[in-house]
């Protein structure tokens, strides 16, 4: 394991199906493996059922004002897509690397691993420090608590550096996300009769119509400067699936679904959740007036707070000066910088590939960004050498 490149480090984790509904300890132990065999020592954060792991680490001296490389472990699924290799294996054909994660973001994880034994031989002055998180494709819902053991654990960083698919372009700013799952009871009974019953799909309908509300008042706005730059630049209310009812004859008594906000940093995530709520209260009490069995229950799915521009800030700063690019970027998806940037980092997104390979079938990296992303790693490593 010495002497692995980020290439022979990015086809041994695509080889580890870490689909986000199955367990990323493989993964987890051969990273772990990897940095002990240059004598660094991996810390992990279970999730509460013990399937899944984060792993950080510091690599250089146990001196505060190093810099975070952040990724993610998992990967989203690919059962239903027409691949035309082994999304598990990693292939070359054609200057591009194709397999699952390979953009999103194994690719980065690849290329911050890499960088551990040439910051060790460089002997940085400030560290360089790792966090591989889980579950961010389902809502960034292992970083946290992540984040907050290596603030207890390791010499505070001044720097996150968040690697999603930004093509190395320096993304500042995205939209926060909350999704709030919503589950309607109603009253069974015959369609004839409907009027005596309450159907739980219709009532939702009328939450889905009051999103589409919100979009349309949303769209006719006009946004502020910083709003402006996202596309779109309002604050989008979202449903993706549904699903209720039991014939097409009876009145529909359960109806499940998830609202999702991505919110412009105008406009908070808690108010948003608020308006929301509000309008199921309307909704609830209307079913009940019908009958009083009738509810509509809540949960928050994820909170992810938006990655909000900073001035003069030392992430920007620092990646910029790493990559050349000088040009204001936003993106309208969230990632774990926003979480970072909560808890007090100074944060931005950079990273190879570009987020349209993301998620996709025949997912790919060129081979030019891996490299690339090795020429970035060696002058943050001369950074971190300075002191």
């Amino acid at each position: 394991m010495h002497n692995l490149t980020a290439l022979d480090i990015l086809a041994k984790l695509v080889s580890f199906p870490t689909v986000s509904n199955t367990s990323n300890l493989a993964l987890v132990d051969w990273v772990e493996d990897y940095l002990a065999a240059h004598g660094v020592r991996a810390h992990r954060i279970y999730n509460d059922e013990g399937t899944k792991a984060a792993l950080y680490a510091n690599v250089g001296p146990e001196v505060e004002g190093g810099v975070v490389l952040s990724g993610h472990t998992d990967v989203v699924p690919v059962e239903g897509q027409p691949w035309d290799t082994d999304p598990f294996t990693l292939t070359q054909k054609d200057g591009r690397l194709y397999g699952r994660g390979t953009c999103d973001m194994k690719g980065f994880d690849a290329i911050a691993l890499a960088a551990v034994p040439k910051a060790l031989k460089a002997g940085v002055r400030r560290p360089l420090q790792i966090a591989l998180s889980y579950d961010e494709e389902v809502g960034c819902l292992g970083a946290p608590r992540m984040i907050a053991d290596m603030g207890r654990t390791l010499p505070r960083a001044d720097i996150a550096l968040i690697g999603e698919p930004s093509n190395w372009k320096v993304v500042n700013g995205h939209k926060g996300g909350i999704g709030i799952a919503t589950g309607l009871r109603g009253f069974e009974v015959h369609s004839s009769i409907m009027h005596t019953g309450v159907n739980a799909v219709m009532e939702a309908a009328k939450l889905v119509d009051w999103a589409n509300r919100q979009n349309d008042a949303g769209r006719a706005s006009q946004p502020g400067p910083i709003d402006a730059l996202f596309d779109p630049p309002w604050t989008t209310a979202h449903v993706g699936t549904i699903t209720g009812g039991t014939a097409d004859n009876i009145t529909a008594r359960d109806c499940r679904f998830v609202m999702a906000f991505r919110c412009i940093p105008s406009e908070s995530v808690a108010d948003w959740r608020a308006r929301y709520l509000e309008e199921v209260a309307r909704v609830e009490a209307a079913m009940q007036a019908v009958h009083p069995g009738c509810r509509i229950d809540t949960d928050m799915r994820f909170d992810v707070p938006g990655l909000v521009p900073e001035t003069d800030g030392a992430a920007e700063a620092l990646a910029r000066r790493l990559t050349g690019d000088n040009a204001t970027q936003v993106v309208s998806y969230a990632t774990e910088a926003g979480q970072f940037q909560a808890a007090g980092y100074s944060a931005v997104i950079v990273g190879p590939g570009n987020i349209a390979q993301a998620h996709q079938p025949n997912e790919w990296l060129a081979v030019n960004e891996l490299e690339a992303g090795e020429a970035f790693t060696d002058k943050l490593i001369a950074y971190l050498a300075e002191g």
